[in-house]
């Protein structure tokens, strides 16, 4: 065993000293500090502001737009002037935000800084209003609104292209859509069990940006609404009243059997609960094949520059094998460490940041056995995987050689990617049970039904089953690593291999 640790301690001080370990240890955290913050941050000030001009020759639809897209932004000022008063109201002050209709309804933003204003603390900074997403210019000069819609599309096509500017407040913006509302706009309103006499054009959307349609959506949706309720109009039906009625539901309660009583209710937190594993999945899965890459090509390079015959001398190949696999497991433990360390500390800070869903993803992370799980699913997939490894790498001379044995080998892996997310959604069916008991699945699989309470026999059984795999897989290794180690020339064959076991 002496010799096992000293080369596992090798092993592990070599590779810890190497850039490509620091640079694993910290680029992780910093891609998941990232993730969690780049959202935020494009929400805020990443995505620019879209201008749009609207040509509304039937007069009547204008305002229901101006009104449905201005209201969207009082809904996003109602938001930040909440994350506001969380961050900066001085001690145990809280202002209870009130319903949207009551905002604007009461004065909006300046009226609710009135409000807040003696129970701010003394160093909070001055309430940033958002910026609009997306602002009304008018038509550019010389475009009659009142042109044929044809014209007008032609006039404003160098816009729309980027081709013109336009002016807005001293400044020359790019054009990001136009909203063409024609005359008749009232004979091209589609009705059930009317067939209309041509095929209605309807309202004219034109945009080049064929992916953020939240513009085209907005309007859509505030006409929509403003047609039905002419319609009502029309029909002799008090609207006012329709609308109390289409408001009018009853509630659906989303219940957990599996809580304790009282606390049934479904929130947030548990949704989040039931599909944190699959991340973990893929961390899983993304330590164990770099990890294991790593291991790879340790072996290979010191077979190719024939250290592995010094070592040898010295030690016998079970020890190697046994020292390499110790300690570059080691290394994987330590890099998977840090980062679940990072991703902790990260939510930690940001839940003191007032920022809600990171709190529900940290209680999560706090009160489940997500971690400790993650560790036992770590460390036998590992030594199954490294075994193979172990092996494949004892009968290859070059990378060059070793990549067509990872081809299979990573193909065995895709499999629990590809269901990563629909194993949450049926936990316990049949297609998760089964995939299970596959051991070169079962770390995956399992990891992602952890959440879900999976039958004990499932979760006993699966797990001895991998550990006498993993087992048998470093039985497998030590036979080859044995006699492939010093090797040279081409692999051999499958069936070659095989013999090697029974000797």
């Amino acid at each position: 065993m002496k010799y096992i640790y000293l080369i596992a301690w090798r092993e592990y001080s070599e590779n810890a000293r190497t850039k490509g370990f620091w640079l694993g240890l910290l680029l992780v955290p910093f891609i998941i500090f990232l993730s969690i913050q780049v959202p935020v941050w494009l929400q805020k000030k990443g995505t620019p502001t879209r201008y749009y001009v609207l040509a509304d020759q039937s007069g009547s639809l204008a305002p229901v737009i101006e009104v449905r897209l201005d209201r969207e932004h009082q809904k996003q000022v109602l938001a930040d002037l909440g994350e506001y008063a969380r961050k900066h109201l001085a001690g145990t002050n809280s202002a209870q935000l009130p319903s949207l209709d009551q905002f604007i309804s009461h004065g909006g933003e300046a009226v609710y800084l009135e409000k807040i204003q003696p129970h701010l603390k003394t160093d909070a900074p001055p309430f940033k209003s958002p910026r609009r997403e997306f602002h009304p210019v008018p038509l550019p000069g010389g475009v009659q609104e009142n042109a044929d819609i044809t014209n007008l599309t032609g006039t404003l096509r160098p816009y729309l292209r980027g081709e013109k500017t336009i002016e807005v407040n001293g400044q020359w913006v790019s054009l990001s859509a136009a909203i063409l509302i024609p005359t008749d706009i009232e004979k091209q309103i589609v009705r059930p069990n009317q067939k209309p006499a041509r095929t209605p054009t309807g309202i004219e959307y034109w945009s080049g940006n064929l992916a953020d349609t939240k513009l085209r959506d907005e309007v859509e949706q505030a006409v929509g609404a403003e047609i039905r309720r002419r319609e009502y109009l029309i029909r002799g039906l008090d609207a006012v009243a329709i609308r109390e009625v289409e408001q009018t539901y009853v509630p659906i309660a989303s219940l957990n059997p599996k809580k304790e009583a009282g606390q049934e209710a479904v929130n947030r937190t548990d949704v989040i609960r039931q599909w944190a594993p699959s991340a973990f999945v893929y961390l899983l899965w993304v330590s164990i094949f770099a990890i294991a890459q790593m291991l790879l090509t340790n072996i290979i390079e010191e077979k190719s520059n024939r250290i592995i015959e010094v070592l040898l001398s010295s030690v016998t190949p079970g020890e190697l094998m046994m020292g390499k696999l110790m300690g570059i497991g080691a290394v994987g433990l330590t890099m998977v460490f840090s980062w679940i360390l990072a991703l902790v500390s990260i939510l930690t800070w940001k839940t003191g940041n007032s920022t809600e869903v990171t709190g529900q993803m940290l209680t999560v992370l706090k009160s489940s056995n997500l971690i400790p799980m993650f560790s036992v699913y770590f460390l036998f997939g590992f030594v199954m995987y490294a075994a193979l490894i172990l092996a494949l790498g004892s009968v290859c001379n070059t990378l060059k050689e070793a990549q067509s044995y990872m081809g299979v080998i990573m193909m065995l892996m895709m499999v629990p990617m590809f269901t990563m997310t629909f194993i949450p959604k049926d936990p316990n069916g049949v297609l998760a049970r089964v995939l299970s008991w596959i051991p070169i699945y079962t770390p995956f699989i399992m990891m992602n039904r952890i959440m879900a309470d999976p039958p004990w026999f499932d979760l006993i059984g699966t797990t001895i089953l991998l550990l006498v795999t993993a087992a048998g897989a470093l039985w497998m290794a030590g036979k080859i690593f044995r006699i492939g180690i010093l090797r040279t020339g081409q692999p051999p064959r499958l069936l070659e291999m095989l013999r090697w076991l029974k000797r």
